[in-house]
């Protein structure tokens, strides 16, 4: 029998750097409710949510992407020709061919590496992170870059009182390589492909990308168009979450090694405030530990929403780099993912 080499990776993988891009338009409740019927009020107590921020003028999914992965080399200080993958977490991107992470990696000057694009809903960065995890481990690459980017404003019925004030657009993005000390646990994920039909979608999606803006601003009474909206059925994604989103904490937790006293931040995803404040009791976690409350201004990101909380709190002091947090991604598909990190050094570059 023939001897096949074997990669030679690194045990001890972490997140080096982190950035992240944050559109300029920022939408209030009120803007919101100039089209649906709600209030500033009712959205805050549902959701609190308070503003999310909207592409505009030359802002995209893939000018967004590079900003924050650039910011997340930059921060790292790692040199831009030793990133040996590119991961994209999204499930708004405009084309599934092309997809999405070749484009990026060319425009980041590093053409010719593996890039794919992982559809993983609002896990995807979490999805992201245990991929690129288990790359730097095996030898496949010495460092990898996930991003998470979303342009959710373009795909909402702004009538839908379902999803019409949750969603926003940004991108984050990390880089994550070896390290002397351990910093990524090993991932808990899963789905659950029964309830599926949660979060979906209308239509396929064509060119309406490229028309962000005519559609945020189009009076769906006065000018229908048929277009793909994203769907949900947000009873059944919060009963889900309430059973299942516990146990995969827990099961983090364990994987890890780590108890919940040595949690020193929560970073879930930030579909919503609610959701969130109930894991934080279930795990008995104290009410003065830092938890990531991004979602109050940018709204739910989908694949974006853990990267641009984490920067968010290590750009503004509510983290600290080094510090020891539990993050876990839920959403479409239904489907989660789970890991204790060690928080990446506060960016020098932020989205702020």
């Amino acid at each position: 029998m023939v001897a096949i080499k074997v990669n030679e990776g690194n045990p001890n993988v972490a997140m080096l750097g982190i950035g992240a891009y944050r559109p300029t338009r920022v939408v209030s409740n009120a803007e919101v409710c100039e089209t649906l019927d709600s209030s500033d009020e009712w959205i805050y107590e549902r959701s609190g949510i308070r503003n999310r921020r909207y592409i505009s003028g030359d802002e995209t999914a893939k000018s967004m992407a590079i900003t924050a992965a650039e910011r997340a080399i930059e921060n790292s200080g790692v040199p831009r020709e030793k990133i040996g993958a590119i991961l994209l977490a999204t499930l708004s991107w405009k084309t599934k061919i092309p997809h999405g992470a070749p484009q990026i990696a060319f425009e980041l000057g590093i053409n010719g590496i593996p890039a794919f694009d992982i559809a993983s809903g609002c896990g995807g960065f979490g999805y992201g992170l245990g991929i690129a995890t288990d790359m730097v481990r095996a030898g496949s690459a010495e460092y990898v870059v996930v991003i998470g980017v979303e342009t959710l404003s373009v795909v909402l019925d702004p009538t839908d009182r379902n999803t019409a004030f949750i969603f926003g657009d940004g991108a984050g993005a990390v880089v994550v390589g070896p390290s002397e000390v351990n910093g990524i646990s090993p991932t808990v994920w899963g789905s659950d492909g029964e309830n599926a039909e949660a979060i979906g979608q209308s239509y396929d999606i064509i060119e309406y990308m490229d028309r962000a803006e005519e559609f945020q601003s189009r009076d769906p009474q006065t000018d229908p168009v048929e277009r793909m909206v994203v769907t949900m059925q947000g009873s059944r994604v919060f009963r889900w979450a309430a059973i299942t989103l516990p146990k995969a904490l827990s099961s983090t937790l364990e994987l890890s090694g780590v108890s919940a006293e040595d949690i020193e931040v929560f970073v879930p995803h930030q579909a919503n405030a609610r959701i969130n404040e109930l894991m934080r009791k279930n795990l008995g976690l104290p009410d003065d530990l830092p938890m990531a409350n991004d979602i109050e201004n940018t709204g739910n990101t989908s694949a974006a929403s853990i990267p641009l909380a984490m920067e968010e709190m290590l750009a503004t002091g509510k983290a600290k780099g080094g510090q020891t947090a539990l993050l876990l991604g839920f959403g479409a598909g239904l489907s989660y993912a789970g890991q204790v990190v060690t928080l990446p050094p506060a960016p020098k570059i932020t989205s702020f």
